[in-house]
């Protein structure tokens, strides 16, 4: 498909043409060049965009971001990029540009989605980071914006491309250790308080309008940008998508499983008395079909970890157990814990590391979504799935902030019977900030 077709205007989209599984560049097209634009480059984001800029033959082109130190932290991040970016920070006017092919967002939560969503109606390809969406509603506007247009959409759940957990999961599959019943996964941090903030005028150097877009308007409080929004409920969604994505992710995708029948949560704002709203401590549990449980313990401010490690998972059988420390590692041990198999990759991870604990594996999943968009390779964590492992950390909190428990429906995660909980699947946005539905 020659770079021009692919880069026009979704009239087909908006028209109801279903467009599925094309190449967006072919191997012998005239340019297999592919720029990018990144949208929020704080921190992750800064990351991501040079991580990308390292890519062959992919140039970060465009930065989207709507505070001065943020946007320095791109621009830092690019230093040594062949190409300097152009600065636009508004995402609407990013996903017009005609020069854009390919969309990387690593916003604050409640943006993921709706920019997301704005990508794919313009034709571009979207990389979100996870949580993919805010609520399930968005999740599930995405997905269908994914299955309508064939556009290749990719969340940032790495490990879904690291060579070695393929082969774990290859390894599982295949027997190793036995029927696969349960699986436990842990997330623990030492983050401070965040202390109680006070109104304060919007900084001259943050576009607090821009920021908080679909959100209804609150007024700027001092202990929110930049990262602490993580824990106020109207922005973001919580250690449990923070962080708790990504094992959860993995444990659904070893034992095999999707949506849940049963969801119970229990924990708190423990360690301080402070603004954060969402738990710092949190244990939660997915019910499946078929006999299958995964557990989730999240404490945000007590690092004591499982195993020695800070993050993990674990995959029990009845013939055995297969443990993840955090990275692209794994090891098999018997039904009498004696070590089987040890696997580890060549690159290393770095569980403590808040910006990207698994490091240079991360450029499996780039390497991954570069190389779908020229038509090599199939996403290996496309957002309906990406969406069925933030689903059950966002049922975990809507359990949580409701009874404790939720049953739901095994064939789409819907919750049944439970007025309170499903008034949270969905949020109310400011008015002409909805996200729209293609």
């Amino acid at each position: 498909m020659h770079r021009r077709t692919f880069l026009k205007d979704t009239s087909l989209a908006a028209a109801g043409v279903t467009i599925l599984n094309f190449p967006v560049f072919g191997k012998n097209a005239p340019s297999n060049k592919v720029v990018v634009g990144v949208m929020g480059v704080h921190s992750r984001g800064a990351y991501l965009a040079k991580c990308f800029s390292q890519l062959p033959n992919v140039e970060v082109g465009f930065i989207c971001d709507v505070e001065e130190g943020a946007i320095k932290n791109g621009f830092d991040a690019l230093k040594d990029a062949a190409r300097k970016p152009t600065l636009i920070k508004d995402i609407h006017e990013l996903v017009k540009r005609p020069d854009l092919d390919a969309l990387i967002i690593a916003s604050p939560d409640h943006w993921h989605a709706p920019a997301a969503l704005l990508g794919v109606a313009a034709g571009k390809p979207v990389y979100v980071e996870k949580p993919c969406c805010h609520t399930p509603h968005e999740g599930e506007l995405l997905v269908a914006a994914y299955q309508k247009t064939g556009r290749p959409v990719q969340m940032g759940s790495q490990r879904r491309s690291m060579p070695t957990l393929i082969q774990g999961v290859q390894e599982v599959r295949d027997g190793a250790i036995g029927n696969t019943y349960f699986a436990k996964a842990w997330y623990t941090n030492n983050r401070a308080s965040i202390g109680v903030g006070k109104h304060i005028p919007v900084p001259s150097t943050l576009d607090f309008e821009l920021w908080q877009g679909p959100a209804p308007r609150r007024p700027f409080q001092d202990n929110l940008v930049h990262y602490n929004w993580h824990w106020f409920w109207h922005w973001g969604t919580g250690e449990a998508c923070n962080n708790g994505t990504h094992e959860i992710d993995c444990c659904r995708w070893f034992l095999g499983v999707d949506y849940p029948t049963k969801v119970t949560s229990g924990g708190g704002r423990y360690a301080y008395k402070d603004d954060w709203q969402t738990p710092d401590t949190q244990v939660a549990t997915f019910e499946f079909g078929d006999n299958k449980a995964i557990t989730w313990e999240g404490r945000s401010c007590n690092n004591y970890g499982v195993e020695g490690s800070s993050r993990g998972f674990i995959i029990y059988g009845d013939k055995g157990t297969l443990v993840n420390l955090g990275g692209g590692d794994y090891k098999i041990y018997d039904t009498k814990n004696k070590l089987v198999k040890a696997v580890t990759p060549d690159e290393k991870a770095d569980p403590t590391n808040t910006v990207s604990a698994t490091g240079n594996l991360d450029f499996y999943h780039f390497h991954n979504f570069v190389d779908t968009i020229r038509g090599e390779a199939k996403l290996t964590q496309p957002v309906d799935s990406g969406y069925k492992s933030v689903l059950l950390c966002q049922l975990a909190n809507i359990a949580q902030r409701t009874s404790g428990v939720l049953h739901t429906d095994p064939s789409n995660g819907h919750i049944l019977h439970d007025e309170a909980a499903n008034r949270l699947w969905g949020r109310a946005y400011e008015k002409g900030w909805e996200p729209i539905a293609i």
